[in-house]
């Protein structure tokens, strides 16, 4: 009876222990997770700055009844103003070599103006035919506001890792902005009264554009950058006419737009950010 009593209390004994010794055994942590950041992926963001941009226009005035030209004169004027606008890209990381594409639009606030005039002696002359009474030696002028209203781009980027989430970059490409001008031209009638007449054009125009820029990782998946860009146009032609004037007056514009852009930019990259 005393066997069976001790060999019952020896199995409920080594029943009871048996789980503490198991959870007396060490398990081995895991490792800890390092992700390394890194640029690949698509990008979004939104940006601000200001521009500086130039317009050198010649202005001919021609006698539009005849197609003779009369004068030409040449000015040259800032169309200056803030941008706002957003941007999305992609890029691809190869060691310490970053390369990629972006397209931005921007809103741009970059307006300027100038003034023209034809030349007339103190009597007559081929801007104003009037060689006496009033209106005598009026010279026709014409007013010039141009505005370059929005652009767009669509660049290439190609960039270095001086430090693995800092970003140094070149970028060019396409360019194309929306050119508005208008004005007004002045002149006098045949009997020697004041006359005028507005005329406007806008166009689409498509150009280039090359710049550099510097980009970092501040938070995440968040990025910022400041970034300079130079951009070329082209030409703008247009013409406006008084046919009012004495004689009759046709004006042609040939305007070459440049600009300058420096912003400011932030990014957000899809992706898991590393912890």
């Amino acid at each position: 009876m005393k066997k069976t009593f001790f060999a019952a209390a020896a199995v409920i004994a080594a029943a009871t222990t048996q789980p503490a010794v198991a959870a007396d055994i060490p398990v081995k942590a895991r490792p800890p997770v390092i992700e390394v950041w890194t640029w690949d992926g698509y990008y979004i963001g939104a940006n601000g700055g200001y521009s500086w941009g130039r317009s050198k226009t010649t202005a001919q005035f021609f006698n539009s009844g005849t197609g003779a030209l009369i004068s030409t004169s040449t000015s040259k004027f800032n169309l200056d103003g803030p941008i706002a606008g957003g941007q999305i890209g992609m890029l691809r990381q190869h060691g310490q070599w970053v390369w990629g594409v972006e397209a931005d639009a921007q809103w741009s606030g970059q307006d300027g103006s100038t003034n023209f005039t034809c030349p007339v002696p103190v009597v007559g002359g081929p801007c104003n035919n009037i060689t006496g009474g009033p209106g005598v030696g009026v010279a026709p002028t014409a007013t010039f506001n141009q505005k370059l209203a929005w652009f767009v781009t669509g660049r290439a980027r190609l960039g270095f890792l001086p430090h693995p989430e800092w970003l140094v970059y070149g970028t060019g490409g396409v360019a194309i902005g929306g050119i508005e001008t208008d004005g007004v031209i002045t002149g006098v009638t045949v009997l020697g009264a004041a006359t005028s007449n507005a005329f406007s054009y806008d166009v689409v125009k498509m150009g280039w554009t090359a710049g550099a820029g510097i980009e970092g990782r501040i938070s995440g998946n968040w990025t910022a950058k400041l970034e300079y860009l130079y951009a070329d146009y082209g030409h703008v032609r247009g013409s406006g006419a008084l046919p009012t004037n004495f004689p009759p007056l046709r004006v042609q514009f040939d305007s070459r737009v440049t600009d300058h852009v420096l912003r400011v930019g932030l990014n957000y990259k899809w992706g898991r950010p590393p912890q």
